[in-house]
């Protein structure tokens, strides 16, 4: 099979990356995905950076053994952490969900303030902002984790008042902050974004990283010339290191998309590559 046949590997820690994914076959409708949601170890955001180093490491060497063509990693947390090192020890191409993200938060700013929400490891390490002031030096940033947002999804808790009060008590960190743009820094959030739209209020711009990723994927393909031609049968396939059952419910009920029970296929990954992450991390 050429290269540009191959399917685009697209990998989360849970099922949230799933709005990724969506975005994806939506703009690249040519174009075979290979998800892998990561339920055992999820959520990310609570964890040691050097451990979800570790598991984009094990989740990138697991896709490319399938094969893919190129790796998306529907995380934020994961991008944060590990993108440079997957770009570096890979020969694919390897996009993240944050820089997209942050060109679109400053595209749509209309006074220079943009708010920022995602889980603990995210926020600690200032991706959004460091990528948001490099597109533009004026721009004010404001950073919150929102670490109970992840169970919410994975739980398929998207509505209601415990929802609704939870994502509340969240955001009254941008009370009186004057941003009027918010990025969704967590594909897990874009689930929540009805309740989170409704308690911002329709001053407030609220952006979900997915679909500007997808049109940089596109971009990229075209440029390395990976695009698929149209000469293969389209399949999307799906892998979890947790319950299958949640990620075919998500499928089924979120997106509306009909697949076989049988469609989510649950594996083991290897023992993790301690000497590559020591090494990987050191850099």
């Amino acid at each position: 099979m050429k290269a540009c046949e191959l399917p685009i590997g697209v990998f989360d820690s849970g099922v949230g990356g799933l709005t990724v994914a969506r975005a994806i076959q939506t703009q690249l409708p040519q174009e075979s995905v290979i998800y892998f949601g990561d339920r055992a170890r999820c959520p990310y955001g609570d964890q040691a950076p050097e451990d979800v180093l570790r598991y984009a490491i094990e989740i990138s060497e697991f896709l490319l053994a399938q094969p893919v063509k190129c790796i998306v990693i529907a995380c934020n947390t994961a991008t944060a952490v590990a993108l440079p090192t997957l770009r570096s020890m890979f020969s694919v191409p390897v996009i993240g969900v944050i820089e997209p993200g942050a060109a679109a938060a400053v595209a749509t700013t209309r006074n220079g303030r943009i708010g920022v929400i995602g889980t603990s490891v995210t926020i600690q390490s200032h991706a959004y902002r460091k990528a948001i002031v490099a597109l533009d030096g004026a721009m004010h940033v404001v950073e919150h984790a929102c670490p109970d947002f992840v169970p919410l999804v994975e739980r398929g808790q998207f509505d209601g008042p415990a929802v609704e009060q939870v994502v509340r008590d969240s955001l009254l960190a941008f009370a009186d902050t004057g941003v009027d743009t918010l990025v969704l820094g967590c594909t897990h959030y874009p689930l929540l974004q009805p309740v989170i739209r409704r308690v911002l209020g329709p001053l407030v711009q609220v952006i979900s990283s997915a679909d500007a990723t997808a049109n940089v994927l596109m971009n990229r393909l075209n440029v390395e010339g990976l695009t698929n031609p149209h000469e293969t049968e389209i399949t999307q396939r799906y892998f979890t290191t947790g319950d299958g059952s949640r990620m075919w419910l998500a499928l089924a009920n979120w997106f509306g998309k009909p697949i076989a029970s049988d469609s989510v296929v649950q594996v083991q990954l290897p023992l993790p590559l301690r000497h590559v992450v020591k090494q990987a991390a050191v850099q």
